[in-house]
């Protein structure tokens, strides 16, 4: 005799929950692990003086955005188009965009 269907879905259900926990108890269980490592990483950050992380390694203006000018994507050409396909995933950097002081 076959199993029903509800039985089925609640058994698919509940195994799917208990990888779900353990996922996240694995999970828990990294990030206390790599705390140190995090820290001894964070420490020769400010160490070295280093600034931003390195995002992407196509163009000047996508490796480090908090660096970059309004103009630099356009060097070629006013209307040039987007030459790599990382400037269509990070937005201009918060001081180009921002309001000056005017809120919605």
């Amino acid at each position: 005799m076959a199993p029903r269907c509800s039985t089925l879905f609640l058994g698919s259900t509940a195994g799917l929950a208990l990888t779900l926990g353990g996922i996240f108890l694995h999970a828990s269980g990294e990030v206390r692990a790599s705390r140190p490592v995090f820290a001894r990483k964070a420490a020769l950050a400010r160490q070295l003086e280093l600034t931003d992380l390195c995002l992407f390694t196509e163009a000047s203006y996508t490796r480090h955005p908090s660096m970059t000018d309004p103009s630099t994507p356009f060097q070629d050409a006013p209307m040039s188009l987007e030459h790599f396909p990382s400037g269509g995933l990070v937005g201009p950097p918060p001081h180009l965009v921002s309001t000056h002081g005017h809120r919605d």
